[in-house]
């Protein structure tokens, strides 16, 4: 059975609830990071145009190789450096944190970046998204075997001091 929540109790007996984040959510985050990467590899591309001019075959090898590079690269280095989260998920006021409520570790980053192109199998994210619908965790397979999960952040206001503090006395005020 799948939840929208959560429960992660501590060994002292305190439990913590965490928002899930549902496939839909997820999958617009995606495209929001899908365009971002297309948008790198553009200027990457007008970039190594010059190539062009020594060899056709060199600036398409560079390209592709760039491609490679910034399309594994973007999550790893953005889900480690915003702890969590890429531009999509920031946007979306997403976070990927471990599925035990312990700080996120850097192979659990690696890890489930890398097996994003299982999850995308065989078109489309099937494999993923189907794990995603199924899973009480709304986990893909890279969640599954990195031990992740994607959370909502919450959007908590600051209190209102003035509302709280109208109407008290300060007796050492004169």
């Amino acid at each position: 059975m799948r939840t929208n929540t959560l429960l992660i109790k501590t060994p002292e007996g305190i439990v913590f609830s965490q928002s899930l984040a549902g496939p839909v959510t997820r999958y617009l985050a995606w495209l929001i990071d899908i365009l971002s990467i297309a948008a790198l590899v553009s200027m990457l591309g007008a970039i190594l145009r010059f190539l062009d001019l020594i060899s056709p075959n060199i600036g398409g090898a560079a390209l592709t190789l760039g491609y490679f590079i910034i399309n594994i690269g973007y999550g790893i280095f953005l889900e480690w450096a915003w702890r969590g989260q890429t531009i999509g998920k920031k946007l979306l006021r997403l976070r990927v944190v471990d599925a035990e409520g312990m700080r996120l570790q850097f192979n659990q980053i690696v890890t489930r970046n890398l097996l994003r192109f299982v999850d995308m199998l065989p078109a489309f994210y099937f494999a993923g998204g189907s794990a995603c619908w199924l899973n009480r965790k709304c986990q893909r397979l890279g969640d599954i075997a990195a031990n992740t999960i994607v959370i909502r952040i919450p959007n908590v206001r600051a209190p209102d001091f003035d509302q709280v503090l109208a109407g008290k006395f300060n007796s050492l005020r004169r």
